[in-house]
């Protein structure tokens, strides 16, 4: 797998992998099309906060990698959130999710990195477990 990170010419193909990542059990619910927009537009403008890469095999994207950035007393620096590892149904339980999880972790030096899983994705926490993630006892909170 090849990992390349977002251009403006691939619009129509972030749009198409996020949208298919919101429409799956991966994810607690959709997110409208704007903040999708709004992520693209965000990506493309600089990397301060976010980036993302693309996976491709011959040529084809497969799946995404959509990172944030944060700084983090608790952990002792910077912290590289997981915000978004989506990979095509046809490509998973291949070790492909293996080798993306590598790529961040070589590609994004950070103190801890972070992600969030849905409790029933059952395939996903399995990988991340074998990986050495580790579920923390917070409670999270939200407000938009």
């Amino acid at each position: 797998m090849q990992f390349r990170k977002l251009e403006a010419g691939d619009k129509a193909t972030y749009v198409a992998l996020a949208s298919a990542f919101y429409q799956s059990d991966a994810v607690l619910h959709p997110v409208p099309m704007q903040n999708i927009e709004n992520t693209f537009r965000e990506l493309i403008q600089r990397d301060t906060y976010a980036e993302c890469w693309l996976c491709e095999e011959q040529g084809e994207a497969v799946g995404f990698l959509l990172i944030a950035k944060t700084f983090s007393q608790e952990s002792g620096g910077m912290v590289t959130w997981i915000e978004e590892l989506f990979l095509k149904e046809a490509y998973r339980g291949s070790g492909r999710g293996t080798e993306m999880v590598a790529f961040i972790e070589q590609h994004f030096p950070a103190s801890r990195f972070r992600l969030e899983a849905e409790p029933d994705n059952a395939a996903a926490i399995r990988l991340y477990k074998r990986l050495g993630y580790r579920e923390l006892p917070y409670v999270q909170y939200v407000k938009e």
